[in-house]
């Protein structure tokens, strides 16, 4: 059975599948003070599939090959983005890595216009420059340069690119949706179990706060956030899906602020808000009409 929603409840459902992620750089940050990024990545996406398979085995037993596939192309994608995520994180500051990594929203007309052979719009020409002029005051906020966390989160962004332009194009091709999302989770799982294992020694979490971090990452970021969004973007727009995205960094830099007490200067501030100005700026004027 396919899972299809109207476009209202398609966009309802995004902002809080985008909410509900944005969460995720808090409890990482947390965890990664003591386990390592594939290991982390492993366990929660695990978990997760774990507890979906009860939920929906009946979508499970009657997957396709296309949702099979599906998942695998999503879930590599997001593993990768995951992957540069988390080893950002362990660099620099959540509301920066979440400003840096949404840039991906201005990246994705630019790869469709190479993918498509044409030329990109002008207003995502100007919008991608607002974005550059953001990211380049994020960038030298309380340093020289650009370090290694910088890096990494600008490569979680062209990850994210591809993730979302891949989902768009994998949503609307007549899969089951919501099969395709829990394949795309066991993905990740698969993935980062196998790199955990050949570069790092696995372990479980030592305390009871990192487990209660690692099962709100499973249920509420991977179960909820990764098994919904290819759902959340079978009834919407890519653009539409762009300008919800811009709740992620606004939610991630206030937790930042909140419980890890993360100082932001006024030039990451500033180069913050020219993210989220670029991003909408983009979003609006490419949303189609009703």
């Amino acid at each position: 059975m396919h899972t299809r929603l109207t476009r209202r409840q398609s966009e309802i459902l995004l902002a809080a599948v985008i909410s509900a992620r944005a969460t995720s750089m808090l409890f990482s940050k947390i965890v990664l003070a003591g386990m390592d990024v594939f290991n982390l990545m492993a366990l929660r996406s695990l978990i997760a599939f774990a507890l979906l398979i009860p939920l929906f085995h009946r979508q499970l037993r009657a997957a396709k090959p296309a949702e099979y596939r599906a998942g695998f192309i999503m879930g590599t994608l997001f593993f990768l983005t995951m992957a540069t995520e988390l080893a950002s994180l362990r660099y620099a500051p959540t509301s920066t890595v979440a400003f840096l990594q949404n840039t991906a929203i201005v990246i994705v007309p630019f790869l469709q216009a190479v993918l498509l052979r044409r030329m990109p719009e002008k207003k995502a020409i100007a919008a991608s420059l607002i974005c550059l002029a953001g990211v380049a005051l994020l960038t030298l906020a309380g340093s020289a340069g650009p370090g290694i966390g910088i890096l990494l989160a600008m490569a979680s962004a062209f990850c994210y690119a591809f993730t979302i332009i891949a989902t768009d194009r994998l949503s609307h091709s007549g899969i089951d949706s919501l099969t395709a999302g829990i394949l795309q989770v066991a993905a990740v799982g698969v993935l980062s179990l196998a790199a955990s294992f050949l570069f790092e020694s696995p372990h479980l979490p030592q305390s009871a706060a990192s487990w209660a971090c690692i099962l709100a990452l499973a249920i509420v970021c991977s179960g909820f956030g990764f098994t919904l969004q290819p759902v959340a973007q079978s009834g919407t727009s890519a653009e539409t899906a762009g300008l919800l995205c811009a709740l992620n960094p606004l939610v991630a830099g206030v937790l930042g602020v909140v419980f890890l007490h993360e100082v932001l200067s006024a030039k990451a501030i500033l180069g913050g808000l020219l993210v989220l100005i670029g991003i909408t700026l983009y979003s609006v004027k490419t949303k189609p009409a009703d």
